[in-house]
């Protein structure tokens, strides 16, 4: 493209948008131009849409993002930045500017993601790691009736060496989330942490063994000034850590308004832990265990009690939730799963959700195969359904699914035709990983294949009922 154009390019998304005067700012990532604006409702989607050099757009997290493609964007930023007048700001920056515009329950599931954001790297590698555990543990995986280490002994110690590493960050989980979650919520990450390890200290019963402690009415207690105190631990929660991290920095803040700056840095933290460590064990914890609990239980009983029906109910609300941006909510209850991963043996979601970003895949995929004559929906819907194969679903579900409409609903119907086959097969996840083809990775090895299969029902079926839905609107045109 030439200045010109870029130029031009420019100025018509400008325009799009409702004019320079309804831009806050903006910044960039590798494909897509991210702008806050003060008013939504003067968006021209229609028109942004038939900029050429647009692929697509959508508004999530209180950003409307345009779909330009790696290197285009770049161009378009920097004249973005020149014909508005805005300084350069990174995602960052803008994503505290867009979340200014979030209602109080859109910034709650926000925070919650962002806690988990820095943290996934550590469970994918504890999970793959898990996963190479379990192919030399599995019986009857590569030796027939019996496992590697029980064939080759010699790998023995190889193994338990492996299942260390791949437990620690499960182990250890609620002092990462303290140090993320304080962080998130402005207060001090190195004390987050503090109150994530107080919540495991190996002195409390470990939560694991809670359950039954209660049954056997043998939980043991701090008797502090007459008040009864459970010296219970926190291990294979999420919920309550995260809680304890809003607090701890609440009263941070609260602390330094009132603390000479030259005593700060020793009596704020040892109050703020003091305070933050005990109402976490009196009220916090307890409370937030209960809520942690009811959402691991009603997930695990839509997949385990309804079987193929709750997963597919599952696969249809989920890209429903994700084009509100209220799919962040799902992260705590797949942390949780994940957290008691020993118990449940892994969890059930990703599956689900792998599904049904192929499922949105396919649909872009169809939409290519179908408009053979729209070179700009062409090129548009290729590079978005494999995207979307991938386990990215934006550019397919905001650039093409829902702006023909019957693609996004073809894309619901394979999504619940693959999650129900998922949930039938008991097809389990050992960590988060890419949803998509890539995701077979994080699979228990003995329901990859199953996994496999899920994907290739969504993908299917998915491509055959948008192709179905097109000649049937086609035939309605006709008819009209």
């Amino acid at each position: 493209m030439s200045k010109l154009d870029i130029k031009q390019l420019t100025k018509q998304i400008i325009d799009g948008v409702g004019g320079e005067e309804n831009i806050v700012s903006a910044a960039h990532c590798s494909t897509r131009l991210r702008i806050v604006l003060k008013d939504d409702s003067l968006i021209e989607t229609d028109i942004v849409a038939e900029i050429d050099g647009v692929k697509g757009s959508f508004n999530n997290g209180g950003q409307f993002q345009i779909i330009l493609g790696t290197g285009l964007v770049n161009q378009v930023y920097q004249e973005f930045l020149v014909q508005t007048d805005l300084s350069e700001v990174g995602k960052e920056e803008l994503k505290e500017i867009a979340s200014s515009k979030l209602n109080i329950a859109q910034r709650i599931l926000k925070a919650l993601a962002d806690v988990f954001v820095p943290i996934l790297p550590a469970l994918v590698a504890s999970g793959l790691l898990m996963g190479l555990n379990n192919l030399l543990t599995a019986e009857g995986l590569f030796v027939s009736g019996e496992t590697v280490i029980g064939a080759y002994p010699q790998f023995a110690d190889l193994a338990e060496m492996i299942n260390i590493f791949a437990n620690t960050a499960f182990v250890f989980l609620p002092i990462l989330i303290g140090f993320y979650a304080a962080k998130i919520f402005g207060g001090t990450p190195v004390l987050g942490a503090v109150i994530g390890a107080i919540m495991i200290h190996p002195d409390l019963l470990n939560g694991y063994s809670y359950g039954q402690a209660v049954l056997d009415n043998t939980v043991p207690v701090w008797n502090v000034f007459g008040f009864e105190i459970a010296k219970v631990g926190y291990q294979g929660t999420v919920l309550p850590v995260i809680g304890a991290a809003f607090v701890l920095a609440k009263t941070e803040k609260v602390l330094r308004k009132f603390i000479p700056m030259m005593l700060d840095n020793i009596i704020t933290p040892l109050l703020a832990v003091l305070f933050t460590a005990s109402f976490t064990f009196i009220a916090i914890g307890p409370v937030m265990r209960v809520v942690g609990d009811w959402m691991t239980n009603g997930v695990m009983w839509l997949f385990f009690e309804l079987g193929p029906i709750g997963g597919a109910i599952y696969g249809v609300v989920y890209p429903l939730l994700v084009i509100t941006g209220m799919h962040h909510s799902l992260v705590t209850s797949e942390m949780q799963i994940l957290a008691n991963i020993e118990t449940l043996g892994g969890s059930p979601t990703f599956a689900v959700v792998a599904a049904s970003n192929v499922a949105q895949g396919a649909a872009a995929l169809a939409v290519f195969y179908l408009f053979k004559k729209d070179v700009k929906m062409k090129a548009i819907a290729s590079a978005a359904g494999i995207s979307a194969l991938l386990g990215i679903t934006e550019p397919a579900v905001f650039g093409v699914n829902l702006k023909l409409k019957y693609p996004f609903v073809a894309a619901l119907i394979g999504s619940a035709a693959g999650a129900a086959y998922a949930t039938w097969r008991e097809v389990l996840s050992v960590s988060q990983g890419p949803a998509g083809l890539p995701g077979v990775i994080v699979i228990r090895p003995q329901s990859m294949v199953q996994y496999m299969v899920a994907l290739g029902i969504a993908f299917v079926v998915t491509f055959v009922v948008t192709i179905l839905f097109a000649k049937m609107s086609q035939g309605k045109s006709k008819l009209n």
